[in-house]
């Protein structure tokens, strides 16, 4: 049989394979729907994907790499030693409007992915090994950076997933991330009778929120910085004596974001000396609480493209890739993972109401109907197709890691993370 022919008949298992579990699949994506569970509390989705996939033949790890609503799945061909491809599932919800990004349907992705290529290894006995991590809590930013600290990529070749969205496509930018949690102590007095006694802590907060917004003309127009004032005082009559405030700081790109950061830590830094809050109550202000970076999506582009030269086949119309590339969306920790292996994390359209992006209860409705199940198992066998060929095309592998190579991609970026 020819190299074309038997490419056809790669492809024709993988499609097959996912088209037979759609029943099966459609059911688990509506249980994790129909019961959000939020970031590192996934016991429900966790549990329910094991169970299944253990029965579906793969070797499974509950509660790995100790993180208690993680696991991985693995499959090993007969074939021999070859490459290894990873799929991601997520499945963690938001407080107050549950799947509203979809990670019901994330979750059965990686699911899908994960038996077309087990349907492959058994089938036809081509080299190689497939991995499936479920990865929980994305929408804090933590999960998959749990994963990767813990040598969980260290092994894997690539690493692909997809992400439900008003959008089509494998070249959206995704912001690095930073996520500070700011406090100011300051001294309480009465705001009517001797307020020259009191440090006003809100003072403080409005005068960094007020440099904050006078920095954004001198940052680059890629740079965002936002954020909510979450304790503002008690009553206003009393001068406050603490207040606080999340802040989310982003940037194109991760160095783009280790530069940016100093400059907004002053804008907080110079708020405290100007108020009197610097040696307020003996605490050095402001106390910046941060959390771990998210890093940019290093997309990959071979992969990329050749996720959207299968989608295309499906009938799946993208814009060019100049566009999309001109487009900058939110951030994720699958970033952090294409900085240690070869990954993509291609968007595709579920069709929400006009005005319903992600993180709306209109997303959220979508995100159960039938359409936004054959989109995902669709996109699914994008991703199973590429990585099918990475697993069987020695030139298209090579292609995948030079790029990565490039890129300045590696292991040696967990220590930084």
């Amino acid at each position: 049989m020819t190299e074309i022919n038997l490419a056809k008949e790669y492809a024709d298992t993988v499609i097959k394979a996912i088209d037979n579990k759609s029943e099966e699949l459609r059911t688990i994506s509506l249980q994790i729907h129909e019961k959000p569970e939020l970031s590192y509390e996934e016991t429900f989705a966790h549990n329910l994907l094991v169970i299944y996939l253990k029965d579906q033949g793969f070797k499974v790890t509950p509660s790995a790499y100790n993180v208690e609503t993680a696991f991985v799945a693995e499959f090993s061909s007969k074939g021999g030693e070859g490459r290894i491809v990873s799929f991601n599932s997520e499945y963690d919800a938001l407080p107050g409007i549950g799947h509203a990004c979809g990670h019901n349907l994330i979750a059965i992705s990686g699911v899908a992915a994960a038996i077309a290529l087990k349907a492959v290894f058994e089938k036809h006995e081509i080299p190689g090994k497939v991995k499936l991590f479920g990865t929980p809590a994305e929408e804090i930013g933590d999960g998959k950076i749990d994963l990767i600290k813990a040598g969980a990529y260290d092994d894997v070749d690539i690493s692909l997933m997809v992400h439900p969205s008003p959008y089509e496509g494998s070249f959206y930018n995704y912001y690095a991330l930073e996520s500070w949690n700011i406090e100011y102590f300051g001294r309480n007095a009465h705001a009517a009778g001797i307020p020259w006694e009191g440090i006003n802590a809100l003072d403080a907060m409005v005068l960094a929120y007020n440099n904050i917004g006078l920095l954004r003309q001198q940052i680059l127009p890629t740079d965002r910085i936002h954020g909510v004032i979450t304790n503002g005082g008690k009553a206003p009559n009393v001068i406050p004596d603490y207040t606080s405030a999340g802040f989310m700081i982003r940037a194109k790109t991760l160095e783009n974001l280790r530069a940016l950061k100093p400059r907004v830590q002053k804008c907080f830094e110079a708020a405290a000396t100007a108020t009197g809050c610097t040696e307020a109550n003996g605490t050095k202000d402001p106390k910046i609480t941060r959390k771990r970076e998210l890093f940019d999506v290093k997309i990959n582009s071979p992969l990329g493209e050749r996720y959207e030269e299968y989608l295309r086949k499906f009938g799946i119309e993208f814009k060019p890739k100049v566009e999309q590339e001109k487009v900058s969306l939110g951030s994720t920790d699958q970033g952090n993972v294409t900085y240690v292996v070869p990954g993509i994390h291609p968007l595709y359209d579920i069709k929400a109401p006009q005005g319903s992006g992600n993180h709306t209860i209109g997303f959220t409705n979508a995100a159960k109907t039938e359409f936004a199940h054959e989109a995902t198992l669709t996109a699914s066998k994008g991703i199973a197709l590429t990585a099918l060929d990475f697993l069987i095309d020695d030139e298209f592998a090579k292609q995948v890691k030079d790029a990565f190579n490039t890129s300045n991609g590696g292991l040696h970026w967990k220590d930084s993370m």
